[in-house]
């Protein structure tokens, strides 16, 4: 039985709805989300300016210690630096950059080429310094302490805006099980939190991001798919799988289409290794448009939305 796909006359209302919902969300909750992050971020390039002597000691020691100070370097030059950039401006290699930009160093680098690469970085970010930022690089008076602060500030708002889209998904992504989550204890659900198979879960109970084997390819590999949320409905036979539910939340158009494929790859190898039987519903919130919507129901995918939550009765729960 289908609940939403295959009704195509009311999907331009939900969309309506659903793009209100997030829009009302995002004005009051995105910023407070950012914010947070913002605080965080200042606290690290703080640590960042303490562990350099406020940048005048970056030099191979200190990359060597602490490579997690790399990103924050980065955003503190005129221009900032992306990561692809500073490596070609370096010449050094692009494994060891992206395994600083994780706090770490490659393990199968010679100790010596690590040196001679560390040290181009350390050159090249230390004669871009901005000075309008750090307005002490050019005179003997060490920094106050606001002068600091302010320059912390700057250089977290260009960290946090290189990672602003994620910084949402994530609150995105909390605010999305959330609903889930109280929507299921309201009905007498109990969280899983266990290990354990998505199949062997009890009647009445549910988990958040459980991996589910299912079979990859012609070879017949298996892999684990993480599901966002599995659902354990309290009734029905007792060889009924749970509900698979796929948190998606969207802030434009673009990037749920780009990415529409994604859900129906994860539906095809679910059905390859468990039948028909197996039901997987998207959780929609956001800018999912007509043609998104017709692709996921040409592919026999059903959806709930956020802003009609409780369409998650008529699966069974």
């Amino acid at each position: 039985m289908s609940v939403n796909r295959d009704k195509p006359g009311r999907w331009k209302d939900d969309i309506a709805a659903s793009v209100d919902m997030y829009n009302e969300w995002f004005v009051e909750f995105a910023p407070a989300a950012y914010r947070r992050t913002r605080q965080k971020t200042t606290i690290d390039v703080e640590a960042m300016l303490q562990a350099t002597s406020n940048l005048a000691r970056v030099d191979v020691p200190l990359l060597r210690a602490q490579p997690a100070v790399l990103p924050a370097l980065r955003m503190s030059t005129c221009p900032p630096l992306a990561v692809d950039r500073l490596v070609g401006l370096t010449g050094v290699s692009s494994n060891l950059v992206g395994k600083m930009e994780a706090g770490r160093l490659p393990p199968r680098m010679s100790t010596e080429d690590i040196g001679r690469s560390l040290q181009r970085i350390a050159q090249t970010l230390t004669k871009m310094f901005d000075p309008d930022i750090f307005v002490w690089l050019n005179r003997t008076k060490s920094p106050s302490k606001r002068e600091l602060y302010r320059a912390a500030t700057v250089v977290a708002d260009r960290l946090c805006g290189a990672v602003a889209n994620p910084i949402v998904r994530n609150a995105q992504e909390k605010r999305q099980l959330d609903a889930i989550g109280n929507w299921l204890e309201k009905r007498g659900y109990v969280r899983f939190d266990g290990q354990g198979l998505f199949d062997e879960m009890q009647p009445g109970s549910y988990a958040f991001h459980m991996n589910v084997p299912a079979i990859h390819g012609e070879g017949g590999r298996t892999v684990n798919l993480s599901v966002d949320a599995v659902v354990m409905p309290k009734s029905g036979p007792k060889s009924r799988l749970p509900l698979l539910l796929e948190a998606k939340s969207a802030g434009d158009y673009a990037n749920p289409n780009k990415r529409r494929k994604e859900e129906a790859m994860k539906n095809s190898q679910l059905r390859s290794t468990y039948g028909k039987k197996v039901r997987f519903v998207l959780f929609l919130g956001g800018y999912f448009d007509s043609g998104y919507l017709g692709y996921e129901a040409a592919e026999n995918i059903d959806w709930v939305w956020e802003h009609r939550i409780d369409d998650l009765s008529k699966f069974g729960l």
